[in-house]
């Protein structure tokens, strides 16, 4: 939202668009991501997320008000996270990796399925003049984009975030649980550079390459006019 608003795009339509795709992804999206995590889990032996009704696509099982207000607000946010129980693994720290990624996996293939809708839309709409198509392909490049943000985001090594996950596999365990120890507090630490727009410009920054790398894809299978068109949406 405050980017559409900085970057000039603050016309009604925008705006409109901008909040349905918001809301779908906080209430299709983020699900999907937290199942993800708990479907992983359980795949290699943990009941925790059964037992915790996690492995379910209903909104109310995942969602964390603060963190769907940021996503609507920054692009950046997060759902309740998926307890684990590492116990369960064979390979604790092989079973970390895999829960941990499969959430931002979850959102990066939602994302280049997105894009690849967005230009699809945008090639019906010019090549048949249908109107209805650029808003579709408006509301897919909206939601490509915040996905995108979304698996970026959660792949930062602080706690909560699921890129702390990854550090466990890294780092020996006395000196991760030692961070762990201080989850709450870092994660306020990282609301405040959020609001501040510190981690928000390199957040950007590496979301842009990935959306280079979505639409280099995409010229493969669109013509150049099209991605060109798509690349201004998202």
């Amino acid at each position: 939202m405050l980017d559409i608003i900085r970057g000039g795009n603050f016309s009604l339509i925008n705006i409109i668009i901008y909040l349905i795709s918001t809301a779908a992804v906080i209430f299709i999206t983020l699900p999907i991501h937290e199942w993800a995590h708990g479907f992983a889990a359980s795949k290699l032996g943990d009941p925790t997320p059964k037992w915790q009704g996690r492995l379910s696509l209903n909104p109310l099982a995942h969602l964390d008000p603060l963190g769907s207000l940021c996503i609507l607000l920054f692009g950046f946010g997060w759902a309740k996270p998926v307890q684990i129980n590492p116990r369960y693994f064979k390979n604790v720290k092989a079973g970390m990796a895999i829960t941990a990624l499969a959430g931002p996996l979850a959102n990066l293939i939602m994302a280049f399925i997105s894009v690849l809708i967005a230009n699809l839309g945008v090639f019906v709409c010019l090549y048949t003049d249908i109107g209805i198509f650029y808003y579709i392909a408006v509301f897919f490049a909206f939601v490509a984009s915040i996905n995108i943000s979304l698996a970026v985001f959660n792949l930062i090594p602080i706690p909560p975030l699921d890129g702390s996950r990854l550090l466990g596999v890294i780092l020996p365990d006395r000196i991760y649980y030692r961070i762990m120890q201080y989850e709450r507090y870092l994660f306020y630490i990282v609301l405040l550079l959020l609001a501040t727009n510190v981690l928000t410009i390199p957040l950007s920054i590496i979301s842009g390459w990935v959306k280079d790398l979505y639409l280099f894809v995409s010229s493969l299978i669109f013509p150049d006019n099209v991605v060109k068109y798509v690349s201004y949406l998202i």
